[in-house]
């Protein structure tokens, strides 16, 4: 019971913190389903991790919407894109099979490295309201269909990846293309969703962990939302990146002790 409190709260809390920043939260999910719950990491540890960042998607996304801050006619324009990324990086883990782990981690890391160092600068540096830059039609198409892609491989909304895709080349202002990366998520994650159930015939969670771990994620998901955002950007960004770092120091360790069997 005191782990499934632990794991809870830790979603929760994960939920809090990525939904004033437009993200989904797999980068985190993932590492708690993996490390703190014990579960094997596998396509059904995906899905739930898919799940509860559909359920900050929903949650923040809502609360986004009624502010006028998604860009119905670019999630209209970019979720075939996103959509078809999101199927063929599903495709991609059933194919991995055994050898997922490695690849996941080696792939999460460089990711998590990445958002470290956006992080980072962020922190340093602050944030502000920058206008979007100029539209360049395919480069938003490729960004989208990677982002899709990389939804369905390492489990995560990928609004770090659709966020500066839609504010460096869809010409949206930050906050809206915040808005705009939740409106993707809702549609494109549940594409990923889809595709790794049909793919997947091991065993799933416990009823327990498909129905309160996803209601622990929508529940702080809304609250941060419309508590976090009135939070000052740099504390969450600190807290964000902290967390950031402890991943990606566990992930190296954990790559590290596969090299003897890679070298082999």
């Amino acid at each position: 019971m005191d782990a499934l409190l632990v794991v809870l709260f830790a979603v929760l809390l994960t939920a809090f913190l990525f939904a004033p920043l437009g993200l989904g939260g797999g980068m985190l999910f993932v590492p708690i389903l993996h490390y703190v719950a014990g579960w094997p990491l596998d396509t059904a540890t995906l899905v739930v991790s898919l799940l509860l960042t559909l359920s900050v998607s929903l949650g923040s996304g809502a609360v986004h919407h009624r502010e006028g801050l998604v860009d119905a006619p670019s999630v209209r324009r970019l979720a075939p894109f996103a959509m078809v990324g999101a199927a063929g990086g599903a495709v991609v883990v059933h194919v991995l099979g055994d050898a997922l782990d490695p690849v996941f981690k080696t792939l999460a890391l460089a990711l998590v490295a990445w958002a470290c160092i956006k992080v980072g600068r962020r922190v340093r540096h602050g944030t502000s309201e920058k206008d979007g830059g100029e539209i360049r039609p395919v480069a938003l198409r490729v960004g989208a269909g990677f982002g899709g892609g990389a939804s369905a491989v390492l489990a995560i909304g990928a609004g770090a990846i659709y966020i500066p895709v839609l504010n460096q080349f869809g010409g949206l202002p930050s906050r809206r293309a915040i808005g705009t990366s939740l409106g993707l998520m809702m549609l494109v994650v549940p594409v990923a969703i889809v595709v790794h159930a049909g793919l997947h015939s091991g065993a799933w969670p416990e009823t327990w962990a498909l129905v309160l771990l996803p209601g622990a994620a929508l529940c702080g998901a809304v609250l941060g939302a419309r508590v976090g955002l009135t939070l000052p950007d740099h504390v969450i960004l600190r807290v964000f990146l902290g967390l950031l770092v402890v991943i990606a120091v566990r992930y190296t360790v954990d790559l590290v002790g596969h090299l003897p069997s890679i070298l082999s």
